[in-house]
């Protein structure tokens, strides 16, 4: 029979986890496949590892939990628990229930086939989101796929079930930096979105403020593009060109009207502003590369595990 594990990322989760496993467990008993289930725990602050032990000793056999030192991030989380499981097919899920488990068996239908590496959800709406947050979604999808040769389809979640030769490759890129959804589609392989309506968390709250989605968003820009050092490049290049025509514009003007004043200190000083925050603009965005370079030259694990069961 074949093994499917379903791994769980969970950040101060301690309400949703035991409405999550009894909604998962009555749809998986029904499919044709043995089930284990992966939780990690990123340093939550709350008593997530406090139900995710409950669960093991109700279940050590088929629930598992991997806890880390301290909070590491989703993507960590994602990463440890992929790396923790053993079955033929693997699914990733948020514990908060907005990945409906019902979709489990028709993603294991596609995929069982053979035609398929990966059945992933897409999201239609954003129905229970902030306007502005969904705008910003939106927008982001935009700018990646038109700076990106990766591609990612718009409102792909990370909910999906993949095959374990596209697991071990995923787990075969190392980086630092990752930005999970770019590297799905880095991998490459034959993938197959099914599409479905927003569903609102069943319990608790969301760590994912819209300074964190930007910040998540910038990561995956820079992470599967060079657009924004080229941008950097053409922006200097411009500023530099309108310079010299600026110089021979002062230049001819005083040879033609010798008697002529100066424009003023008042437009000097919003020049010298303008190309002072083009300049550190340029600089930060070539900073934040080499920040990403800097992190992973150090070597540093992705996660440290404090307990795993």
């Amino acid at each position: 029979m074949p093994k499917l594990s379903i791994v769980v990322p969970c950040y101060n989760e301690q309400e949703s986890i035991p409405l999550f496993y009894p909604a998962v467990e009555k749809v998986v008993n029904k499919m044709p496949v043995e089930v284990e289930y992966w939780f990690v725990n990123d340093g939550s602050a709350d008593k997530t590892l406090d139900e995710l032990r409950k669960l093991h000793q109700q279940n050590p056999d088929k629930v598992h939990y991997v806890s880390f030192s301290r909070n590491f991030g989703k993507e960590a989380g994602l990463y440890a628990g992929l790396e923790a499981t053993t079955g033929d097919y693997v699914v990733v899920m948020d514990v908060d229930l907005q990945d409906p488990p019902e979709y489990l068996p028709i993603m294991y239908k596609y995929i069982s086939t053979g035609e398929y590496d990966c059945v992933g959800m897409r999201r239609t709406d954003r129905t229970g989101e902030a306007k502005f947050k969904s705008f910003l979604s939106d927008k982001f999808y935009d700018v990646i796929n038109k700076v990106s040769d990766t591609k990612i389809v718009n409102g792909a979640r990370d909910y999906r079930m993949m095959t374990r030769q596209m697991v071990n490759a995923v787990l075969s890129l190392k980086e630092y930096n990752r930005f999970s959804k770019g590297i799905f589609n880095w991998v490459g392989f034959k993938t197959k979105y099914l599409p479905y309506k927003n569903v609102r968390r069943i319990a608790g709250t969301t760590d994912w403020s819209t300074w964190k989605l930007f910040k998540y968003a910038v990561d995956g820009i820079t992470d599967f593009s060079e657009a924004p050092l080229s941008i950097a490049t053409w922006i200097g290049g411009m500023s530099a060109f309108l310079s010299i025509l600026g110089l021979i514009f002062v230049i001819v003007r005083r040879i033609i009207e010798p008697s002529s004043s100066a424009f003023g200190w008042a437009s000097m000083v919003c020049i010298m502003l303008l190309l002072g925050g083009l300049q550190l603009m340029c600089i930060g965005i070539v900073g934040k590369y080499i920040g990403k370079i800097y992190m992973q030259t150090k070597q540093r694990p992705i996660y440290i595990v404090k307990e795993k069961k």
